[in-house]
C-alpha cells in the first residue's frame, strides 16, 4: 500500500501520531518495502521502549533451548534461582511469584512510589539481586492467583536477574552472544539498570531491519537460518494470552483483527513513541514501524488495516 507509505511521509502537525522514523515489511521472509522518514536511519539504531520486554521474552526462550533453564522453570518460584536474596526478610507470597507469572506482568508486586523514591536516594544498594530484594521486601504482600494485571518494570527485572543467574558469564553475555549474535546483530545499544544488568523494561536501541529479524524469527517458530535458537512450545506460550490480560503472553501482544469479513491473528511487539513489531502469521507477513510520538501514535488502529489489506488478496 504505496498511498500509505506515502501518507506517513507527509508533513504532520500531530506530534502524538504523526512522527513515523521508519516502515519495513517482510513477505513470505523477504524484505520487500523499506522506507525512512524523520530521525529513521537504516544504519543508526532506533532507541527501544517497552519492545526491549519482548527482546528479554526471548532471551528467556533461548536459555531454555540451551538447557540452562528447563520449560518446567517457567511454572517455578522465580525466586528460587536467585540465591542471593534474604528469603527471611521477604512479603509473605514472595515465593509464589513464577516465572511466567512475571513475564506476564501478574507478579503482584506493588511497592509505594514513597518507597521507591526512597530507595533510588541510594542506588548503590539496588546493585545485583539486591534490586528483586528491595521490590519483594518493601512490596505489599503478594496475593494468590489469580492477581491483578499491571505493566510494571519489578515483573521485567524478575525474568532479567533469572537470565543473569542462570547464564554462565551473565545476562549481558549471553543476550550479546546467543541471541542478537546468532541473528548477526551486531549494530546495537542495551542500557544498564540500576542493578547494573542489561534494563529489562526499556532501554535497547537496534536496527529497524533488525526488529524485522526478531519477526521472523518468531513466524519461524523460533528457527533462524535452519537452526532452532528458541524452543518452538516456549514462543506458542510466549504468544499465547494469559489468563490475567486476553491480549498479553510474555512481555509480548496478541491481538486479532478483522478487516472485510475476515479476522487474523497477530502478535506484536510494542514501545511507547511508536515502535511496533507486528507479525500476522496466516499471511507470513511482518511489518516494523519505529517513531517518536509522544505516546503510541495511532500505528496500532491504522497499520493492521492498510496492511492487511495489501496482502490479503496476494
Amino acid at each position: 500500500d504505496l498511498a500509505y507509505a506515502n501518507e506517513l511521509a507527509a508533513v504532520t502537525k500531530d506530534d502524538k501520531a504523526g512522527m513515523v522514523d521508519s516502515m519495513l515489511i517482510s513477505y513470505r521472509g523477504k524484505l520487500i518495502f523499506e522506507s525512512y522518514y524523520r530521525r529513521g536511519r537504516g544504519n543508526f539504531p532506533h532507541y527501544q521502549m517497552s519492545i526491549t520486554k519482548s527482546y528479554t521474552a526471548l532471551s528467556i526462550g533461548r536459555a531454555i533451548q540451551l538447557g540452562l533453564l528447563k520449560m518446567e522453570d517457567l511454572d517455578k518460584s522465580a525466586i528460587s534461582f536467585l540465591k542471593e536474596l534474604d528469603k527471611s526478610k521477604l512479603v509473605a507470597g514472595a515465593d509464589t511469584i513464577t516465572l511466567a507469572q512475571a513475564m506476564q506482568m501478574s507478579s503482584g508486586i506493588r511497592l509505594a512510589d514513597d518507597k521507591a523514591k526512597e530507595l533510588l536516594k541510594n542506588p548503590a544498594q539496588l546493585k545485583g539481586q539486591a534490586e528483586i530484594q528491595a521490590y519483594l521486601q518493601y512490596s505489599s504482600p503478594i496475593p494468590l492467583m489469580p492477581r491483578e494485571f499491571k505493566y510494571q518494570e519489578p515483573d521485567t527485572a524478575i525474568a532479567m536477574q533469572v537470565l543473569n543467574a542462570v547464564a554462565p558469564k551473565g545476562a549481558e553475555e549471553f543476550i550479546k552472544s546467543e541471541l542478537l549474535g546468532r541473528m548477526s546483530i551486531t549494530q546495537y545499544h542495551w542500557e544498564h539498570a540500576i542493578s547494573g544488568l542489561p534494563k529489562s523494561a526499556a532501554g535497547s536501541s537496534i536496527l529497524s531491519r533488525d526488529m524485522v529479524k526478531f519477526g521472523q524469527l518468531i513466524l519461524n517458530k523460533g528457527k533462524w537460518k535452519g537452526e532452532q535458537l528458541i524452543p518452538e512450545a516456549y514462543l506458542a506460550r510466549a504468544t499465547t494470552p494469559s489468563q490475567i490480560n486476553p491480549h498479553y503472553g510474555f512481555f509480548w501482544w496478541v491481538d486479532d483483527f478483522t478487516v472485510g469479513d475476515k479476522t487474523y491473528h497477530s502478535f506484536q511487539g510494542r514501545g511507547a513513541g511508536g515502535q511496533f513489531i507486528f507479525m500476522f502469521p496466516e499471511l507470513d507477513l511482518v511489518t516494523v514501524v519505529t517513531s517518536h510520538n509522544k505516546g503510541m501514535g495511532d500505528t496500532l488502529k491504522t497499520l493492521p488495516q492498510r496492511v492487511i489489506r495489501a496482502f490479503a488478496q496476494k
